[in-house]
């Protein structure tokens, strides 16, 4: 089954969000009890359900603590706080950075498929919570059930990669043109990896770096994003066990919940020598100049402006649903969302008005492409993260307005509670629009549910405007051409870090590397050989005769 096509069972209502019972006020803030639906997330989880009760956001491997800054976490679908973490000041982020340094020592001289068998154990300890960590993903974060749960699936899965990469990873070993001599290149640990992640992934990106680093011999310390403190420190709870059971320091998985003095202490310590960020191009140009200015590494996952291309001759049933998933899913919150589509000319008309149709037909009775609560199983169109989100989705489709550009479907802005959507929720409706030619919209990333389209008349013309942004994420061909498809692959076709034909521009598995070129960053992450960055290279030339023979023919006839 397409994964639009899912049969609408529920109704729409205000009664799909409970409402609370009871308000305070802490700190200025309005307070109020929790909803049922939430009260039973977080209980599921052993996470507190007073909102009035502050959570300790730093964990250093022995303690959690905190006396940082307040993070309020607020469901996106109501706007209800869902609970107050106490991040980690600058003097705990940098004791918890140097409990991950002493852990990193223990972790390093355990073998290395020992580290796989505690990956492993922490692959059974996420499954067996996978549908209630998937709904505090919905809860906290926005993105619907499925999505939720997947998100925790792929953590799961990068664990059964890291676990077999455990007993294969490599180095080389390579002739010498001296005699009996031999070269190694040899792999080994860096130390502590630190991981910023960002709101919209806030437990896979984490998966992906916690499980390669352990497994070629790092600690990591996790600096999340501010706005999902709560499944941080969730995800941090359940595997804390699984270190102490194999006698290393849980300090090796640290965590500091924070805003901008905890990400910069981790960014600019050379106790760190590896950073990977998630996040904007803007603040991950500033981490790069940092952790390059102390000569540490970077692993940089940044903006992704991705690009469709439906060619003349692309199946263009399977087009739409590359396109709908990319476009509308997660509300266009994905590194990966596509956010330009481009049409041939001849087909341009059909796709727009078969697109535009079921646009518009969203959150209508019976229409399978429901909006609402992200914890109904049926609803496929949740909301934005925060209200700054919403703002800038009104303010980039304004301008796109005020410049001339078109607005192709018949609904716009915010979603209105007569569709079934608490007023306090960010939701907003996902549009096609068509800007002007030289609309700055065309080489920005908004992260929301905006579909810009143009058309073109070659593959050539196509493959120009797909490279022609300085982002190079993510980036789709629809075509049923051999020809087409050696081009879009080749050195003449897209510049972007995933070059997919026939498949959308989201969704990508954990086998292979993920990551962007250009502005996004040029890291990878993931599966293929994204475990080399985390090691630290060596090349090795042996020597077992009895003489000193030189390279190039070199002679520096001296006896000793």
């Amino acid at each position: 089954m397409s994964p639009i096509a899912i049969n609408d069972q529920s109704s729409s209502s205000t009664e799909m969000f409970p409402k609370s019972i009871s308000k305070t006020v802490v700190n200025g803030i309005k307070s109020r009890a929790l909803s049922t639906r939430a009260s039973r997330i977080l209980s599921s989880l052993n996470l507190p359900t007073d909102t009035n009760q502050t959570i300790p956001g730093c964990f250093d491997g022995t303690k959690w603590s905190g006396s940082g800054e307040e993070l309020i976490s607020k469901c996106p679908a109501t706007g209800e706080i869902l609970g107050r973490v106490r991040g980690a000041s600058i003097e705990e982020t940098q004791a918890a950075i140097k409990a991950s340094k002493e852990a990193s020592k223990l972790v390093r001289r355990m073998p290395a498929p020992k580290r796989g068998e505690i990956v492993r154990q922490i692959r059974e300890a996420l499954l067996e919570k996978v549908d209630e960590l998937g709904d505090l993903v919905s809860l906290e974060m926005g993105k619907i059930k499925s999505e939720g749960r997947g998100e925790v699936v792929e953590f799961i899965d990068v664990c059964d990669y890291a676990t077999g990469l455990s007993r294969s990873m490599k180095g080389n070993v390579l002739p010498s043109e001296r005699p009996e001599h031999t070269i190694y290149e040899n792999p080994n640990p860096l130390g502590v990896v630190g991981i910023l992640s960002a709101f919209n992934f806030p437990v896979a990106v984490y998966g992906w770096n916690l499980t390669i680093a352990l497994v070629t011999g790092n600690s990591t310390i996790w600096k999340p994003a501010p706005s999902t403190p709560l499944v941080s420190i969730a995800v941090t709870k359940l595997i804390q066990p699984v270190f102490e059971r194999n006698g290393l320091p849980a300090a090796a998985a640290a965590l500091v919940c924070g805003g901008i003095d905890a990400g910069k202490t981790v960014v600019a310590s050379t106790d760190v020598p590896l950073v990977s960020f998630t996040g904007s191009e803007k603040v991950g140009k500033e981490v790069g100049k940092v952790v390059q200015d102390r000569f540490g590494k970077a692993i940089l996952e940044l903006g992704g402006n991705n690009c469709v291309i439906v060619d003349e001759d692309a199946d263009l049933g399977q087009a739409l649903q590359g396109v709908l998933f990319a476009a509308v899913g997660t509300a266009g919150q994905r590194c990966t969302s596509t956010r330009r589509l481009l049409l041939h000319k001849s087909i341009a008309k059909e796709f727009i008005s078969r697109l535009a149709k079921i646009y518009d037909a969203a959150g209508t009775p019976g229409n399978s492409l429901k909006v609402g609560d992200p914890l109904e199983p049926s609803t496929l169109i949740g909301p934005l993260h925060n209200k700054l989100a919403v703002e800038k989705y009104e303010a980039t489709l304004n301008g796109i307005i005020s410049r001339g550009g078109e607005v192709l479907v018949s609904r716009s802005g915010r979603v209105k509670s007569d569709f079934g959507v608490s007023e306090e929720g960010n939701f907003v409706w996902p549009i096609l629009v068509k800007p002007k030619k030289d609309d700055p919209c065309w080489i920005e990333e908004t992260f929301a549910p905006i579909l810009s389209v143009a058309e073109f008349e070659t593959i050539e013309e196509a493959i120009e405007i797909n490279n022609n942004v300085p982002q190079g994420l993510s980036s789709s061909l629809f075509t049923s051409s051999i020809k087409s498809m050696g081009k879009w692959l080749g050195p003449d076709g897209s510049d972007c870090g995933i070059v997919n034909i026939n498949v959308g521009t989201s969704g990508a598995e954990i086998g292979a590397g993920f990551g962007g070129n250009k502005s996004t960053g040029w890291g990878r992450e993931s599966g293929g050989d994204a475990w080399k960055q985390y090691v630290r290279w060596s090349a090795a030339t042996v020597n077992y005769s009895t003489k000193m023979p030189l390279a190039q023919g070199v002679n520096f006839g001296v006896d000793a």
